[in-house]
C-alpha cells in the first residue's frame, strides 16, 4: 500500500473508521519495526480525525514513557496509576473521559486538552503501552471511538 490514506470527510465517523481501520492495517501488515507502525497510526488518526493529540505510552519497568506521537510536546513518563494514562493502565480498560478538569488526578500536559480517551494494549494479558487521544472539545469522543479505537489496538498488539 502507498503512504497515502484514502479518507472521505464525508462520511460518518463510525463509516469513517470501518474506511481507515483496513488502511492502517495494510500500512502496518509485514513492518516489523514497533516504532514504525506506532508512528505511522499516530499520524493517520490526526490526520482523519484531526485530534489535538494522538499517541502512545509504552510500560517500561514500573512506568509509562512516551513513544511515538502526534501534537504538542508531552508528558514524558506517567506513573502506575496517575492521570487518565496511569488510570488505564492500571484498569487494564478503556477509560472515555468527557471532561478532563472532572476527572480525579488528571495530569494536564497541555491546558488545551478537553476531552480524552485512551485505551490499552494488552499482550498476554498484560498492558504493554497505551494509545492517548486527546481533543480541545468537551465529549469530543463517544461509543464509535471507543469500539474502532479498541479494534485498532487488537492489531497494535501484535506489533509487540
Amino acid at each position: 500500500m502507498a503512504e497515502e490514506l484514502l479518507l472521505d470527510i464525508t462520511l460518518s465517523k463510525a463509516e469513517q473508521y470501518r474506511q481507515l481501520l483496513p488502511q492502517l492495517d495494510a500500512l502496518t501488515t509485514g513492518e516489523p519495526d514497533l516504532v514504525a507502525n506506532l508512528a505511522n497510526t499516530a499520524a493517520a488518526l490526526r490526520q482523519a480525525f484531526g485530534f489535538f493529540w494522538v499517541g502512545f505510552y509504552l510500560v517500561k519497568d514500573d512506568e509509562l514513557v512516551l513513544g511515538p506521537f502526534q501534537g504538542p510536546i508531552a508528558c514524558t513518563r506517567i506513573g502506575r496509576g496517575k492521570g487518565v494514562c496511569g488510570s488505564s493502565w492500571t484498569q487494564a480498560a478503556t477509560l472515555l473521559v468527557p471532561d478532563v478538569e472532572q476527572f480525579p488526578g488528571h495530569i494536564a500536559c497541555s491546558s488545551d486538552s478537553k476531552s480524552e480517551i485512551v485505551v490499552p494494549i494488552l499482550k498476554n494479558g498484560q498492558v504493554v503501552a497505551v494509545l492517548d487521544v486527546d481533543s480541545d472539545q468537551l465529549n469530543d469522543f463517544d461509543a464509535t471511538d471507543q469500539q474502532a479505537l479498541e479494534q485498532l489496538m487488537q492489531l497494535a498488539a501484535g506489533w509487540f
